[in-house]
């Protein structure tokens, strides 16, 4: 903080003995050199990789059968499980696939059954669902109505004997054993489902201390928008005797599998006391929950429908992998399940012996939100820190208050020139800000003009190092010297004042090192500020920006901080700085680079809307990240560089680092995609007979080439040759749930493997007006799908229902829209029903227009059946595809084969 009257810039301080010192010898030693600095940063990012590693990749052995015994937890016996359901290859909802891995998890669990303690009672049931509908409030299903039926669930639950209350009070573990239909799901989640047989059956040998039971319930229908979550705790039988739930999920493949939302500080604690390798991160949370991972896990349900207590864990390695063919068995790494498993097993043999633990459970609906918010983070993977949001936000405030007294006492004593001082260090930051983010994001987008692909380092990221982090940390230097420049002529100007004997080189090393200093602090201006912002949005992760403020402060205090009233500056000590950075590197270094992968994994799916964003979007989000991270993490340490001998070695390296990752990317020496590590490319046959109602009288059939990831196809194209592709902007095509707004077409053999019995009907069966507004009957007929997508034009329509056999499916009220659409998606077995009535309730105020105008008359519903097989011309585009090209797959994804219907809005 400032020295207040022992300031050197301070009015009242007049020229002491130190001004005698040698100015030659002084100068010789405050000068550090460049391999010292040299050294200080690599220490700096050595040590944040090293805690990176230990944090996240430190996986524990995994173990036999015989090593783990009849009551301990196997990795090898897991994998098994997880072998065999990726045998099977992608098994979604309505597949032959995923009836076959149902059953196979029903045979496991009977084992278990029968190899139960007799003590313990394990109660085992095939639970075939009814016709149901999901509409949840927020996130990704605002604007969405969710139907599902002919669903099937594997439920195990294990008890103790003799305790009836047992089962009353249940643990419920969660996960899923569809996948997508474009990838085996080694991590997505065969990997959860194998944890969860393994678990299950050391549970079944504990059970008999428990007092309280435990439900592992392995779902169908996640994938297609959590319709199994819903389903079974809307339907089934025990649902009332849950009282917290556990999901396991993944959203890349294997690696730890970290706590990343959670609810009540007490369900954190008992995690936090038995976990062997705790791994949880709230920062996560906070990023989920804030919408800008567009996604969503089962959890949601168990929280918003149900209203549980509960624990949310995924996988995030890899997350480049997500929903593609490389989700596999290959890449899962050895100790990924252990982690898991020995986790998991030793919170529910804890959770379920512990009567405290139920109590809490039952009295966690009455507890209010400032109650069950709580901060959680593991240190190193081995520790695991859990504390109230009250205590924070109290804590916080306690801290924020006391920095804000200190400099407002300090600035009030040194004056006028501290003033000053203040604001140009201030003005520091801002520039380091502006510089550290402005060079990066004129690399971003420069790259899609001279590389192969507008994002050209997804299979290898540590690409951004040089691409990003290298202009990053050279513009927050610049930002940060021009500061310590416009600091240095303030302070000579009140040194020639206040200070007369001072000249010539003295002066100028003396008011250098009072600079310093200043840029120093500056850091602790920077980390208040992101404190506050942090304690009044309530975000869990404002802890890093305490811990980044109260290290260096408390560092500078001891070491550097004198009770001499009249005093000349001295050399901050390099030994102020590692006490400084020791601990912020240690509690998050980890953190900021896992942060950072994870988003560069994101990028292959980011443009939900094919073709909707800008090449260079991707680049210009990894490059203002992580010049973010560098301008806040790195501005104590660029404050030892400006009177060093080391800046223009700091800009050799550093310009080094940048050209030859430039050289790498754009010359294809580093591929952009691996066989492992693929770029989105989704293929589709269409059969389109939205616009028969024009006066065509055949469908439009062709093959559509599209990606999520931002860039052209070009690349793609080249394999293709022969195949008849065009691709434009012109090429849109609207799958009811998005739109493709640049892609591919091709004709070519697009009339073969479909045929005219299966495009789906919509039917106007009345069409009335009465006094109470206009009503019309629509008959849906999705013919064999029993996946599909509807929308409905809220521009022109009040409400809707949905009635299937008579039975009201869907009631009035409750509509939500996005963009003027309410989108309906069903997902079922079999056995699902493809016939529906739609009755639309008319607005008075109907524009007869579609929202977003697109090309035609207006729509007024539009529907979109999948069919789940692939085509000759579909079979033949997939073979000749290079193999760093990957279907990607989600809930909203059409199958390879998609047929297109609509009604116009003028019926």
């Amino acid at each position: 903080m400032p020295r207040g009257r022992g300031s050197s810039v301070s009015t009242q301080e007049k020229p002491n003995a130190d001004a005698a010192v040698d100015s030659d010898k002084y100068n010789s030693r405050h000068k550090r050199s460049a391999y010292l600095l040299l050294g200080l940063f690599i220490l700096f990012l050595h040590g944040s990789w090293s805690v990176y590693r230990m944090q996240f990749a430190n996986l524990p052995l995994p173990l036999n059968a015989e090593q783990a015994g009849k009551r301990g937890f196997s990795e090898a016996s897991a994998l098994k499980h997880v072998k065999y359901l990726t045998s099977l290859g992608p098994h979604p909802v309505g597949s032959d696939a995923l009836d076959l891995a149902v059953q196979y998890v029903y045979a496991e669990a009977e084992k278990i059954q029968k190899t139960a303690h007799w003590d313990v009672d394990v109660q085992l049931e095939l639970f075939h669902t009814d016709i149901g509908a999901n509409r949840l409030a927020g996130g990704l299903f605002k604007g969405k109505t969710l139907l599902y039926s002919d669903l099937k669930h594997v439920v195990l639950r294990i008890v103790p004997k003799y305790l009836p209350e047992a089962e009353e009070n249940l643990i419920l573990v969660s996960s899923h054993i569809d996948t997508v239909s474009t990838t085996e799901g080694a991590g997505d989640c065969s990997s959860c489902v194998g944890v969860m047989l393994e678990m299950a059956r050391g549970v079944a040998q504990w059970a008999h201390g428990f007092k309280s039971g435990v439900l592992f319930l392995f779902n169908t229908g996640e994938e297609e928008g959590l319709d199994g979550a819903h389903s079974f705790i809307t339907q089934h039988h025990w649902r009332n005797s849950v009282r917290f739930a556990v999901d396991l999920e993944a959203m890349g493949i294997s690696g730890k599998s970290t706590l990343f939302q959670g609810t009540h500080q007490w369900a954190l604690e008992s995690f936090a006391a038995v976990a062997k390798y705790p791994s949880a991160q709230i920062a996560t949370q906070d990023v989920f929950r804030s919408g800008a991972i567009k996604s969503a896990t089962d959890f949601q349900i168990y929280e918003e429908v149900a209203g549980l207590p509960g624990l949310d864990f995924a996988y995030t390695d890899t997350t480049s992998v997500y929903h593609t063919k490389n989700d596999k068995m290959e890449l899962l790494q050895p100790g990924s399940l252990q982690h898991n498993g020995e986790n998991m097993l030793a919170f529910l043999l804890h959770a379920a012996s512990s009567p405290k633990f139920m109590k809490d459970a039952h009295q966690a609906k009455q507890d209010s939100t400032e109650q069950k918010n709580a901060i959680f983070f593991d240190i190193l993977g081995k520790y695991m820190v859990v504390y109230p949001q009250r205590l924070a936000t109290m804590f916080h405030n306690s801290i924020i208050f006391q920095s804000l007294l200190i400099w407002g006492t300090s600035l009030l004593m040194g004056g006028r020139p501290g003033l000053v001082s203040f604001g140009i260090s201030c003005l520091s930051i801002i520039l380091t800000l502006i510089f550290s983010t402005v060079l990066p994001v004129v690399v971003a987008f420069v790259l899609p003009h001279i590389c192969p692909f507008p994002i050209s380092f997804v299979a290898n990221p540590w690409l951004v190092v040089g691409l990003f982090g290298s202009p990053a940390l050279l513009g927050a230097f610049i930002g940060q010297h021009i500061g310590f420049i416009l600091l240095k002529r303030h302070i000579q100007q009140v040194y020639s004042r206040t200070k007369p004997g001072l000249t010539g080189n003295m002066m100028d090393i003396i008011v250098g090192l009072e600079a310093e200093r200043w840029i120093y602090k500056s850091g602790f201006v920077q980390w208040l500020i992101v404190l506050i912002l942090g304690t009044y949005l309530k975000v869990g992760a404002s802890y890093i920006a305490l811990i980044w403020l109260v290290s260096p402060a408390f560092a500078y205090g001891l070491m550097e901080a004198t009770l001499t009233p009249v005093r000349s500056p001295k050399q901050l000590k390099v030994f102020t700085l590692v006490l400084a950075l020791a601990v912020p590197v240690m509690s998050s270094a980890g953190l900021f680079i896992r942060m950072v992968d994870v988003m560069v994994g994101s990028i292959v799916r980011v443009d939900r809307n094919p073709g909707g964003l800008p090449d260079w979007l991707g680049n210009v989000v990894v490059a203002v990240a992580i010049a973010i991270v560098v301008s806040l993490t790195f501005v104590y340490l660029l404050s030892y560089v400006h009177i060093s001998g080391a800046k223009k070695t700091l800009l050799y390296v550093l310009s080094a680092l940048f050209g030859l990752a430039l050289v790498l990317v754009s010359s294809g020496i580093v591929p952009a995609f691996t066989e492992d590590i693929a770029r989105s490319v989704n293929v589709v046959h269409v059969v389109d007979t939205t616009r028969m109602n024009d006066g065509n009288t055949e469908p439009s059939s062709y093959v559509s080439l599209f990606s999520n990831m931002p860039g052209k196809l070009t690349q793609e194209l080249m394999d293709l040759r022969g195949e008849e592709f065009s691709c434009g902007r012109n090429m849109t095509t609207d799958f009811v749930t998005f739109t493709v707004k640049y892609g591919c077409r091709s004709y070519k053999a697009s009339n073969t493997g479909w045929s005219k019995s299966e495009v789906p009907v919509l039917h106007v069966e009345s069409d009335s007006a009465d006094d109470d507004g206009r009503r019309t009957v629509v008959s849906v007929d999705t013919r064999s799908s029993t996946r599909w997508s509807l929308a409905i034009n809220m521009q022109e329509i009040d409400d809707f229902t949905i009635e299937v056999a008579s039975d009201k499916l869907v009631q009035l009220g409750g509509k939500t829209e996005v963009g003027g659409w309410h989108t309906i998606q069903f997902a079922g077995g079999k056995n699902a029903p493809t016939k529906f009535q739609l009755t639309l309730f008319w607005s008075s105020n109907a524009t007869h227009a579609s929202p977003k105008e697109a090309e035609g008359p207006p729509l007024l519903v539009k529907l979109r059946t999948d069919v789940n097989r692939v085509t000759p011309m579909v079979e033949t585009v997939l073979e000749k595809l290079p193999r760093w090209c990957a279907p990607f797959g989600k809930s909203t994804s059409p199958y390879t084969l998609a047929f297109l219907t609509a009604l116009p809005v003028n019926i």
